[in-house]
């Protein structure tokens, strides 16, 4: 599996991918369509990614600027640094399973 910053650097998208750092920044939910819970990690390699993590499948995460988090799903490339969605199971095998681990609790 590739690092975040290597993902970032090919310019892969559409990549399972494995992250862990610290929450940089929490953002607003996005709630158009189907909400997702949105935040910012930066990784152990430098690289920032923003999580969206769907609210209809998994559990909010209840997580504060600066907690350590690790996180698995799919990755897709921006400029800004990409993005991580997918982050709960999967339903009839679409994509990978995907999780937010924080404090030991895994929410998918």
């Amino acid at each position: 599996m590739p690092t975040p910053r290597s993902a970032f650097e090919n310019k892969s998208t559409h990549i399972p991918l494995e992250a862990k750092g610290n929450v940089a920044k929490v953002l607003s939910d996005d709630i158009e369509d189907t909400p997702h819970q949105r935040f910012i990690i930066r990784c152990v390699d430098g690289q920032t990614i923003l999580i969206a993590h769907n609210l209809d499948r998994a559990s909010r995460v209840p997580l504060n600027v600066g907690d350590e988090i690790s996180v698995r799903g799919e990755y897709v490339w921006n400029e800004k640094g990409g993005l991580i969605h997918e982050t709960h199971e999967a339903s009839e095998n679409q994509h990978l399973n995907g999780w937010v681990k924080l404090n030991g609790r895994k929410y998918s």
